[in-house]
């Protein structure tokens, strides 16, 4: 029934484009026979008498067929020009020049014969131009006037008049479903000062924001910049929390031009933009070429980091991707993400957990991979200082397991990925991590083979981490927990965690670990603050906890025992970590060092 509806409804829609089309073709007509005899007249000085209406009838109507065959050509009416725009402007030039012509050889050929003036041809052209022009600026006029008395626009300031800037204000004009009208423009710019987009001036600076929404009644601030840096963020965000304004977000430059959004695709300013910053330009693009025709392995693929890695790998156009976890509803989500089905019933996903050795190599016998990624990992830290078995478990020996299975089958490329708090190591997670480093750096043995890892700090947005945690305890109505006014981290996008892991296998030596230089770290009180002003809700109360048993107050990224070198990017440290053989494991004396230390802390 819902399909029966649907192919009424787009039939409905074709008629109607058709009669508009029809409509608009017949309007131009009309336009052309009227300059035709307008053009006689001004020939004849004003005098109608004096026109030959049976041979002035005949050119009106050679040149309704030139023009409706030009127009045919030139796709006039096939709705490939947004209406009155530059473009379609310029096409209907083009057409009415190409019909002036072809009216212009029998005016000059029979005209002096049958009374005909052989002005008439290129004076009719210039009216008939004109006049189908003004007709689509009046249509396009009473559209945009019909557009806006659609729905009760809620008025709002731009900021940016540039050429995105201007795009959105005629967008949000023009677009029937948009809920926006555009009443002011902001820009910093001083050269835009007097810049007007359809009657919407540009009348100050970011700092006048709150003089222009007193005046204007805007509830709603669009920035039409694309991939705002954080600082700039912060800025908008500390002018906007104390007006109580709601800012919205273009998207990506990368979106934009890839066609999947359009620049009223608009999003919400979050967290993530104001603890962010300008994503760092790792050039995966031309480091992660290894991947192409190859058999990629992720293990904890359906994880926050694994899902990304894989939609990203996916890119690169494999041999075969290979998505492995434990947990069937995550593989179910991954599979989704990267291959839109989520069946589960393709070679690409995995079931497995890595601390079983025999299914593990099993699966590598089976499938063998080129190139490995390890993302499964248990991370949390306050759990892991309760079960540390737990860690010893997974994060240690189920990652010898997986580069047990993976040096067997010849795998060339292994990228583990790992955490700052493997440096300098205080927790059971750091501890554990930096075990799992040296294991994998163990692995090259002289066989030149790539066994790395990727270090890095909180990842914004991923499972479990803060970010989603104090939006739910925002949304209960608070407390908000921070363990210390002073605590501060190092953040990360996951996107821009996974194009380091990536690019890790295309720059990465053997046994090293690789650091992407992450800025500044940035306070978790400042981060609830924000998060609480941005829900509007000003009642939630922020509780200082104090510091968890392992957590430090400020992370390290490299530890005081490492070399940290940058010999290929300026973004990207690399440091090495001294071996361990996997022979000189030994459960009770890593657990006593381990708890030990932390008690000791």
């Amino acid at each position: 029934m819902t399909d029966r509806l649907d192919e009424t409804g787009s039939a409905r829609s074709m008629r109607g484009q058709r009669l508009r089309a029809f409509g608009q073709a017949a309007i131009d007509i009309v336009c052309w026979a009227v300059s035709i005899i307008v053009a006689e007249i001004l020939r004849y000085d004003l005098s109608v008498a004096r026109i030959q209406w049976t041979p002035t009838l005949a050119l009106a109507g050679v040149t309704a067929a030139a023009w409706v065959v030009f127009a045919w050509i030139g796709k006039l009416y096939r709705h490939r020009y947004v209406y009155g725009s530059f473009e379609e402007t310029r096409a209907v030039a083009i057409v009415s020049l190409g019909t002036a012509v072809v009216i212009s050889v029998p005016a000059m050929t029979f005209g002096a014969h049958v009374g005909l003036p052989r002005s008439a041809p290129p004076i009719a052209f210039l009216l008939a131009l004109v006049l189908m022009l003004c007709v689509r600026y009046v249509l396009r006029l009473v559209g945009e006037r019909r557009a806006l008395k659609l729905a009760e626009r809620e008025p709002v300031v731009v900021f940016g008049a540039g050429f995105l800037g201007g795009t959105i204000v005629r967008r949000l004009l023009t677009d029937e479903s948009s809920p926006y009208r555009p009443v002011a423009l902001l820009d910093d710019d001083p050269l835009k000062k007097n810049i007007r987009i359809r009657n919407v001036d540009v009348i100050g600076t970011l700092d006048d924001l709150p003089a222009v929404v007193e005046k204007t009644g805007a509830r709603v601030l669009i920035v039409a910049i694309t991939d705002v840096d954080a600082s700039f963020a912060r800025r908008v965000a500390s002018v906007t929390e104390p007006l109580g304004l709601d800012v919205k977000m273009v998207p990506s430059l990368g979106r934009l031009l890839d066609g999947t959004q359009s620049p009223i695709d608009l999003r919400d300013l979050s967290i993530e933009d104001i603890v962010g910053r300008r994503p760092v330009e790792t050039g995966v693009e031309s480091t992660a070429k290894y991947l192409v025709g190859k058999r990629v392995l992720v293990t904890g693929a359906g994880g926050s980091i694994g899902q990304e890695l894989c939609a990203q790998i996916h890119r690169f156009n494999p041999a075969e991707l290979i998505m492995l976890d434990r947990d069937e509803t995550a593989l179910q989500a991954v599979d989704m993400k990267v291959f839109d089905t989520g069946l589960l019933n393709t070679p690409e996903t995995v079931l497995a957990d890595i601390r079983d050795s025999e299914a593990l190599r099993e699966i590598f016998e089976d499938r063998r991979p080129d190139v490995v990624f390890h993302a499964a990992a248990l991370k949390h830290l306050p759990m892991l200082q309760r079960f540390p078995e737990e860690a010893w478990k997974t994060n240690v020996l189920g990652t010898l397991n997986v580069l047990r299975a993976a040096k067997a089958v010849g795998v060339r490329t292994f990228v583990n990925i790992s955490t700052d708090k493997a440096a300098e190591p205080t927790s059971v997670l750091g501890y554990s991590k930096r075990l799992a480093e040296r294991l994998t750096a163990s692995m090259v043995n002289g066989t030149g083979a790539r066994y790395l890892s990727v270090r890095f700090g909180n990842v914004l947005g991923s499972r479990g981490s803060m970010v989603p945690i104090f939006t739910q305890m925002i949304e209960q109505g608070g407390p908000v927990t921070v363990t210390d006014p002073e605590v501060d981290r190092y953040f990360m996008t996951i996107p821009e965690a996974c194009e380091l892991v990536l690019q890790a296998g295309g720059i990465g030596r053997p046994g090293e670990v690789l650091i992407l230089d992450m800025g500044r770290p940035v306070k978790i009180y400042d981060i609830a603050r924000r998060m609480i002003a941005m829900s509007g809700r000003k009642n939630v109360q922020i509780i200082f906890t104090g510091l968890r048993p392992g957590e430090k107050l400020h992370e390290d990224l490299v530890s005081e025992d490492e070399d940290a070198e940058r010999p290929f990017s300026p973004l990207i440290s690399h440091a090495h970590v001294e071996p361990v053989q996997p022979e000189d494991l030994d459960h009770d004396r890593w657990l006593a060092h381990v708890m030990g230390a932390v008690g000791a802390r």
